[in-house]
């Protein structure tokens, strides 16, 4: 398989790289537009990208507006990040695990079949 994102190591440091891509770009908004510190900037986004909830409410209505739409991207960028890293992983398991069901399934149907056969002699 040839895939460009088939190293866990490559898919991890993209997924890794937009993760900090979006607090960067988080942080420096929040810290524009309210006048935090840099911390209080991070500390903040980083509440609000890994669905915690800040301590309190962004002081003015644009802060208020950029962290709002700030959710719903490091939100998404965070879930889509882990099923990057994570997915094929459990793609592979969710499988083995649907092929030994199937395999327990067919040998309980002909353990039933046999039983059935048996019955009729």
């Amino acid at each position: 398989m040839n895939h460009p994102l088939s190293p866990v190591g490559r898919r991890a440091a993209i997924a890794l790289g937009l993760i900090a891509a979006v607090l960067l770009v988080g942080t420096l908004g929040t810290k524009a537009l309210t006048g935090w510190s840099w911390i209080d900037s991070f500390y903040f986004m980083s509440m609000v990208a890994t669905a915690q909830g800040p301590p309190n409410a962004p002081p003015t209505f644009w802060a208020k507006i950029f962290i709002s739409i700030m959710a719903f991207i490091s939100i998404g960028t965070l879930i889509g990040a882990t099923g990057t890293i994570f997915g094929p992983f459990l793609g592979y398991v969710f499988h083995k695990g649907v092929a030994y069901a199937q395999k327990e399934i067919e040998l309980e149907e002909e353990k039933r079949r046999t039983e059935k056969k048996d019955e009729g002699n």
